[in-house]
């Protein structure tokens, strides 16, 4: 359940099992013991778990299952609550990474001889998700990240280097980069460790024609001398997931996001000064506590300008234990999501005006599906939350994972239809 992250784990662990002789299925009713690596990070995915392990307790209920185990984030935030609730059903809770609990109970342990990433649970091998870090320490006044999975873990340069060489092998052609904030990567690690010469290292190692797409950097720490690396380094993608949450100044502050919004500014249009076609993800809030007509006005504003090609919205939750759920100037559920609809509106234009122009150019296209219709994602598309690309023409023999070059001819919103040539 969950983010990138997430998934990123359920890897690390289903390849842990596999090593104690463990087989996975993805049909929990036919299965001995079932496992839920679990989500808490806002009450809609707390809601969206709590459902999905009372369908497993109903199945083990019926003895379709013998064994249920409650793993990651939602063990880490609400254990008392979920052992008071579950105390007949779940015969195991267990915190994030907390692995060698879950294979110790299973009767098995752990083996270091194995793979470190598994492909059982991932939907196609071509493109995977290389988690980099942990935690973070930055300390959002909105954010439970902190108090769910700790301060920053950078993964050691080494390990990550060896997980994306063994992904590689084992077919992947695109990996997402992915952690809290990759911008801090190595901070604590010391001895020079950082993003720059983590991507350096990847570059050298991963082979020829993989994609490296980053997701998840913080706007304060993207500077004109990070993006002039990173288009220096061929096989990052010309991509950037960088959620600035909101425009206004204040609000940022509230947030304990202390960034200046004109600075904001000048680096995206630095960005596009470099690379016109470069794909700009963004992230943003509504309904933030204080949040005003004006200061919301900001915020289009700063879209309107910058015209992020990818947009993601979503209304603020006043999650327990942050700074910020005891602010005042709370704002109604109806004008916050207002506010998104009319975000979404904008982008919605934004995005088709972005698409059209790619009209008449070649993008090299990543092949997710062959089946009935054939599409896939240009170097603009991260897996799952962005747009794909429909290709029609010479498809013949094109099956998924293959790179193939296209031609645009027309656009839809988020979404490009191609010719292959």
């Amino acid at each position: 359940m969950g983010c990138a992250k997430n998934t990123a784990d359920s890897e690390h662990l289903s390849a842990l099992l596999e090593g104690c002789g463990h087989e996975l299925t993805d049909d929990a009713s036919s299965s001995d013991c079932a496992i839920i690596n679990t989500c808490g990070f806002i009450q809609d995915a707390v809601k969206e778990n709590i459902d999905a392990i009372l369908d497993l307790e109903s199945l083990k209920n019926d003895g379709a299952i013998r064994t249920l185990i409650i793993a990651g984030c939602l063990v880490n935030r609400y254990e008392k609550e979920l052992r008071e609730e579950f105390s007949q059903s779940v015969d195991l809770f267990a915190r994030s990474e907390e692995w060698e609990k879950v294979i110790q109970f299973l009767g098995g342990s752990l083996n270091t001889n194995c793979p470190p990433v598994s492909s059982s649970l991932s939907s196609n091998n071509w493109t995977r998700y290389l988690k980099v870090s942990e935690g973070c320490n930055t300390l959002c006044s909105y954010c439970a990240i902190p108090m769910i999975r700790g301060r920053l873990r950078s993964v050691p340069l080494s390990q990550v280097i060896n997980e994306a060489r063994i992904l590689c092998s084992l077919g992947a052609k695109e990996l997402c980069l992915v952690g809290q904030d990759l911008t801090v990567y190595g901070q604590d690690l010391g001895g020079g460790t950082n993003l720059q010469a983590l991507i350096r290292e990847l570059n050298r190692e991963v082979p020829a024609g993989t994609w490296l797409r980053l997701l998840y950097l913080h706007p304060t720490r993207v500077d004109e001398a990070l993006i002039d690396f990173l288009m220096t380094q061929e096989k990052v993608l010309h991509y950037l997931d960088v959620p600035i949450q909101h425009a206004d100044p204040e609000i940022l502050s509230r947030m304990n996001r202390p960034g200046d919004p004109e600075r904001m500014r000048q680096v995206f249009s630095y960005i596009r000064e470099l690379d016109p076609m470069f794909a700009l993800r963004t992230t943003v809030m509504t309904g933030f506590p204080g949040e005003t007509a004006k200061s919301f006005g900001h915020v289009l504003d700063f879209v309107s300008d910058v015209e992020f090609d990818r947009l993601g919205a979503f209304i603020y939750s006043p999650e327990e234990g942050t700074k910020a759920a005891g602010f005042p100037g709370k704002v109604s559920r109806k004008t916050a999501e207002e506010r998104c609809s009319r975000l979404m509106r904008l982008q919605a234009e934004i995005a088709q005006e972005r698409g059209e122009l790619f009209i008449g150019r070649e993008l090299d296209v990543l092949v997710d599906e062959a089946d009935d219709e054939i599409c896939g994602r240009s170097y603009r598309d991260a897996p799952e939350v962005d747009g794909m690309v429909f290709l029609t023409g010479k498809t013949e023999g094109i099956t998924p994972g293959d790179i193939v070059r296209a031609k645009i001819y027309d656009c839809e919103e988020n979404d490009l239809f191609g010719e292959v040539i």
